[in-house]
């Protein structure tokens, strides 16, 4: 797989992680062990950094990205992009900590990108994908806004929200990353609609999504709103293109 993608990076974003860290990275290099992975903290006050040290003094495949503080998981993921491109990966995935995506199922984003994507979401509501330890309301919730999604923005993606990707590293040269603006979980849809609107390639395949039994979730109330006005404005102001299109 490595001799057709050329070099994996995985971004692991971590805050408040120290009990999920070790065993997340022995599940990624498990799965792929020619890969990469990078541990983006943002300043842990639980010492998250420190294990993160820890594990790449043993591993050279292992590598550290310290932060200065909480500053959204976009920011960490974009700051993990800057450092895989600078650093000449050729692949570069977005990851949990937490346990929710598993680490046994990234050779299949990998294949995917090996046949031709340019960008592969790991998605829930595929045929195929699975949620588990999710209550009826949050699904509903996650369902709802990625509908809301689908028909604001007309991108054909499922599953625009998830946050288990991969993405080609000339994909990521054409969304021209220091124009996102977006911080919270909102990126996800924002990198989501860069990727259609470049007439690049995006795939999906199922997962199984498991909800964390370790630590607290960072989603709150503040991520969810931002996601809202943002796909609500970016609905209206591409409405003009879209019809262009339709024409």
């Amino acid at each position: 797989m490595e001799r057709i993608l050329g070099r994996v990076l995985v971004i692991v974003p971590t805050y408040n992680e120290r009990e999920n860290l070790p065993v997340i990275v022995g599940r990624v290099r498990a799965a792929v062990p020619d890969a990469h992975l990078l541990i983006a903290d943002d300043n842990s006050p639980d010492g998250t950094g420190e294990v993160a040290d820890e594990l790449a003094a043993g591993d050279q495949h292992v590598h550290v990205l310290h932060r200065p503080g909480k500053q959204g998981l976009g920011a960490a993921y974009f700051a993990g992009f800057h450092w895989g491109l600078a650093e000449g990966y050729d692949v570069l995935v977005e990851m949990d900590a937490d346990g929710s995506h598993q680490p046994e199922e990234l050779p299949l984003l990998l294949k995917a990108l090996a046949e031709g994507a340019d960008l592969v979401i790991g998605s829930r509501y595929v045929p195929g994908g699975e949620l588990v330890n999710w209550p009826a309301s949050r699904k509903a919730l996650s369902r709802g806004a990625n509908t809301y999604v689908r028909i604001m923005l007309g991108v054909p993606v499922r599953d625009a929200t998830a946050g288990f990707r991969a993405y080609r590293a000339s994909a990521l040269g054409k969304i021209v990353l220091d124009e996102v603006q977006s911080q919270g979980y909102c990126f996800q849809v924002d990198l989501t609609l860069r990727t259609v609107r470049q007439g690049l390639r995006v795939t999906e395949v199922p997962i199984t999504f498991v909800e964390r039994t370790v630590g607290a979730s960072k989603m709150s109330r503040a991520v969810f709103v931002e996601a809202l006005w943002r796909v609500t404005l970016w609905g209206i102001t591409g409405l003009p293109r879209r019809l262009r299109r339709a024409r």
